[in-house]
């Protein structure tokens, strides 16, 4: 069973949402019903987040990308569509059961931490336990040991201002964690970080989960970030998600010329691999083993095959996890790949010039979060901005 559906989902804010919906699915644009006063900031998505599974989000500011996540745990209401969690259908379940919901089997990370300034870094951890009722020492021992995952063992009775704001977002992961919730919901969550530090933090997000294995939508606005951390990627575009695939399907087969403009500077040698590039073996699979210059797995990035390569002109062997020869990668055939992203760039057309730049009167696509008293009304219209730091917006994460 998938952990996480998306059925049609739709997210309008303004007059007669309803109608607009009706509008939109009998082809209307985002235009047209800005010209009416209303604005359509999600349409028609839909996705399927399998367990363990890294889902990224990717878009510009006004794509609707935050819109989106913030309807997958409810803290906002879908004009039309519906979000299935473990197969259940968490859009039509009353305040209450959301609430627990939200509170155990969902977390969520934020740009700009969320951290409480009065409380430690233990207690901030431990937050999302002690909503919950979860005795003291039983949170103190959770939190300490996600604390430790995150990298921040001994620093547990600090201030979060002493820490630095890698630091504090390692927090933020570390009460996601605690909850042990199944899935965590990640809202440009180190965009806010210096290059080098989020690169960490990605660091530690991959190697986290290669153990925990936890289910994850993460949204970016960063196509270098989204190709290191997905899975799978959706790319959105005035509200509408316009292609869902892996690294490589994207980068090799990119849907629309919107798409190709993102890819179009991308280092393909790090993102494709040898299973994506290979070429199938003719002769005697033995011969081949026993004569290449080296054996690679799939899974291994051309960057790694140029030394190889270059050395020799017998193909390199790879194989799969069983170590049977699926294919080899020749010179030509490594050249013939990378040589394939100029003329992606080319056939991108004008569009693909450029990445179109958020008009000043286009909507930002962060969304307010709601309070308990208005968890079940969607007419809120969508503001730039993360969640702030109150302890009802902490205590849902």
């Amino acid at each position: 069973m998938s952990r996480l559906q998306a059925e049609h989902l739709y997210k309008v804010f303004g007059r007669r949402p309803t109608d607009a919906v009706r509008r939109l699915e009998s082809g209307a644009d985002r235009d047209e019903l800005r010209a009416d006063g209303t604005t359509a900031a999600v349409i028609d998505a839909s996705f399927t987040v399998e367990p363990g599974q890294i889902f990224v989000v990717m878009g510009l500011s006004g794509s609707g990308k935050s819109t989106l996540l913030r309807m997958l745990n409810g803290l906002l209401e879908p004009t039309a569509g519906r979000v299935l969690f473990d197969g259940d259908d968490i859009t039509n379940i009353s305040a209450r059961k959301l609430r627990e919901v939200r509170s155990k089997k969902i977390s969520m990370v934020f740009q700009h931490f969320a951290l409480f300034p009065h409380r430690s870094v233990l207690e901030n951890a431990g937050y999302g336990l002690e909503v919950q009722g979860v005795s003291r020492g039983e949170r103190e021992k959770r939190a300490t040991e996600a604390l430790r995952l995150c990298g921040l063992e001994g620093w547990e009775k600090s201030w979060p201002d002493e820490l630095s704001g890698g630091m504090q977002q390692r927090v933020g992961l570390a009460r996601a964690l605690a909850t042990d919730a199944d899935l965590l919901l990640m809202d440009e969550s180190f965009s806010a970080l210096d290059p080098l530090i989020r690169r960490d933090m990605q660091d530690q997000l991959l190697e986290l989960q290669k153990t925990l294995k936890k289910t994850i939508v993460f949204i970016t606005h960063d196509l270098n970030e989204a190709m290191r951390l997905g899975d799978q990627i959706a790319v959105m575009r005035d509200g509408r998600i316009v292609q869902i695939g892996s690294s490589e399907d994207i980068l090799v087969r990119p849907a629309t010329d919107y798409v190709a403009s993102f890819i179009q500077d991308v280092d393909r040698s790090r993102v494709l691999t040898a299973g994506a590039v290979m070429e199938p073996v003719t002769g005697d699979a033995r011969k081949v083993l026993d004569t290449a210059p080296a054996t690679v797995s799939e899974d291994t990035a051309l960057v790694e095959l140029f030394t190889l390569c270059a050395g020799s002109d017998t193909p390199v062997a790879v194989t799969d996890a069983a170590g049977e020869l699926v294919g080899q990668v020749s010179r030509t055939c490594l050249l013939t790949a990378l040589g394939e992203e100029s003329e992606a760039g080319a056939g991108a057309g004008a569009e693909a010039a450029a990445v179109p730049q958020q008009r000043d009167d286009e909507p930002r696509d962060a969304a307010p979060e709601k309070t308990e008293n208005t968890e079940k009304s969607g007419d809120v219209k969508p503001d730039e901005g993360d969640a702030s730091g109150s302890e009802e917006v902490a205590a849902r994460a």
